[in-house]
């Protein structure tokens, strides 16, 4: 289903369930978030591709009811034969999008297989199969944490636009005076990609920070003191939570970002609420 033209464009993300119990739940919630009308919903798998078939398996299932669906595509530690043989499984599954990483390298694995950077998969990607495959490739506002420096991660985007990419999706982030220096930056480097804002709903402040601390994405020092300060009291979290991110949006939208992809975390309240709050809710 593709979203009425006057709507900004929403996607949506989701990790595959570890258990029948989390597939069946995971269903329910995507039939709520379907009222949203996403222009796709992206799947992610864990590093080694130890989630691989429960990725495939929930792909499949959104494709099956009737909305477009991108598996995340990692290439660390793969060689060209097992990409190949990957990429023909997703054009018989009638996998039309892709989500294109570089990947974590697993622990105690020896190398970095004959991929070394996501722009080496999305050139190998376009040779083998030209534009059967629509690629999303990530972007990242505040630095990824593993670059030289912001120009090496900036040299290291680019490289990947180049190579094929379509779209890009950002590291979720709260602070949208990055978000625009960094397409300012992609723009001046005469990259006319569309830069889509990666959004995380605030719901937990532990799992928040944690997550927060792994990636390299910042939480302004005022939104931490807050979060902190209300303790275990989960309903005012909430409640701010869901007031900082829609003011969020609201910017991002006013300034002219072209789209936003929202981590779900399989939950669908926080971002339906957000949406509604911001006129996207069907």
């Amino acid at each position: 289903m593709t979203p009425s033209p006057h709507r900004l464009p929403v996607s949506l993300e989701f990790f595959p369930p570890k258990t029948p119990d989390g597939v069946d739940k995971l269903a329910a919630v995507r039939q709520k978030l379907y009222a949203l009308q996403p222009a796709y919903c992206s799947v992610t798998y864990g590093a080694g591709g130890s989630t691989q078939d429960g990725t495939l398996q929930a792909v499949r299932a959104i494709l099956a009811e009737g909305h477009d669906a991108a598996p995340h595509f990692s290439c660390i530690g793969a060689s060209q034969d097992s990409i190949r043989e990957k990429l023909q499984q997703f054009r018989q599954d009638g996998i039309r999008r892709l989500v294109a990483l570089r990947g974590d390298l697993p622990s105690g694995y020896g190398g970095f297989g004959e991929f070394r950077h996501a722009s080496d998969l999305v050139a190998f990607i376009r040779a083998e199969t030209g534009d059967h495959f629509h690629i999303e490739v990530a972007a990242y506002p505040e630095t990824h944490p593993q670059a030289r420096s912001p120009e090496a991660d900036l040299q290291a985007f680019a490289t990947k636009v180049r190579a094929g990419a379509d779209v890009a999706i950002t590291q979720y982030f709260y602070n949208a005076d990055a978000y625009f220096r960094f397409v300012d930056d992609v723009r001046r480097m005469g990259l006319d990609i569309p830069v889509i804002a990666g959004i995380m709903p605030i719901t937990n402040s532990t799992q928040l920070m944690r997550f927060s601390d792994t990636c390299g994405a910042e939480i302004p020092r005022w939104i931490r003191s807050r979060l902190q300060a209300f303790g275990d009291d989960r309903d005012s979290i909430q409640a701010f939570g869901l007031d900082v991110v829609t003011q969020l949006c609201d910017r991002l939208r006013r300034e002219g970002a072209p789209g936003f992809h929202f981590y779900t975390m399989n939950q669908a309240t926080a971002t339906t609420e957000i949406c509604r709050r911001l006129g996207l809710a069907a």
